[in-house]
């Protein structure tokens, strides 16, 4: 996207002093205008610097920064994280370093182009990401390869089958992912446990890291995974959700749960 300099000294003026500065702390230029006129429109001064390293580090087009702008995955990776990590986020952009770093509470799936009132299968669940597998990829995160979905293994002459299994160059370690498409029980966290083991008892090499274990559902009750998984299990629970989530509702979110970190005091 051309702009002349003149038509863009014209537009910056029209938006006051605040996009001086924003010009200004990002100098020299690493992206196309057409992202800086989408980040300019960014109140909050953490979240704009992340949206501009993500995108700078990544590659992003400006349909994949609009798309993960629309989809909030700052304030979803931040309610993620402890407090003290919402800094690195601003500074850093998404470090892939830990099991948790690739977590995302919710995960949204809404390319997949799934009603959310229609009745669906889990391995309707599962085609549709295969299909859109390059957008899945995106929404998972840094440094996903895929493998294989129904990925077969045989313990003691009885199959299992594992929805989808990826492997994280990042993190060097394979990643299982289950999909439920109702409530998480514990039966469903007793399976992703006996997977994980099996896997870093019998498929990852000795200097890889430990195997983690995704579960994809439509609800799930922390506490119930808490009391179902042993401490350092490497395993996960995150609700999907076929749709967009309310970004104002997730910013409020967002400013309670710092409230509460802080004591009361927002940073």
């Amino acid at each position: 996207m051309q702009i002349s300099e003149t038509l863009f000294r014209k537009f910056a003026v029209e938006k006051s002093e605040t996009v001086f500065r924003l010009f200004e702390e990002t100098l020299p230029f690493t992206l196309p205008w057409s992202h800086y006129l989408l980040l300019m429109r960014i109140k909050d001064e953490n979240e704009r610097k992340f949206y501009e390293i993500e995108a700078a580090q990544s590659g992003w087009s400006i349909r994949t920064l609009q798309r993960q702008y629309n989809s909030s995955l700052y304030e979803r990776l931040v309610l993620s994280r402890e407090k003290g990590e919402v800094l690195r986020l601003a500074s850093e952009g998404n470090i892939v370093a830990r099991p948790q770093d690739i977590v995302k509470q919710p995960t949204v799936l809404e390319f997949l182009g799934l009603d959310e009132k229609a009745k669906y299968v889990e391995s309707d669940l599962e085609t549709a990401i295969i299909n859109k597998l390059q957008k899945f990829l995106l929404e998972l995160g840094k440094g996903y390869l895929f493998e294989a979905r129904q990925k077969r293994f045989t313990y003691r002459e009885e199959n299992f089958y594992v929805d989808l299994v990826f492997y994280n160059r990042l993190l060097r370690c394979y990643v299982l992912i289950d999909l439920k498409i109702d409530k998480l029980t514990h039966q469903d966290l007793g399976q992703m446990l006996m997977y994980v083991h099996y896997y870093d008892r019998y498929e990852k090499l000795p200097d890889e890291n430990p195997t983690i274990g995704i579960l994809l559902c439509k609800e799930k009750d922390d506490a119930l995974v808490e009391i179902t998984l042993p401490e350092n299990s490497n395993i996960y629970a995150s609700e999907y959700q076929l749709y967009l989530p309310d970004k104002k509702e997730l910013q409020k979110k967002l400013k309670e749960w710092i409230a509460e970190e802080t004591g009361g005091e927002e940073s």
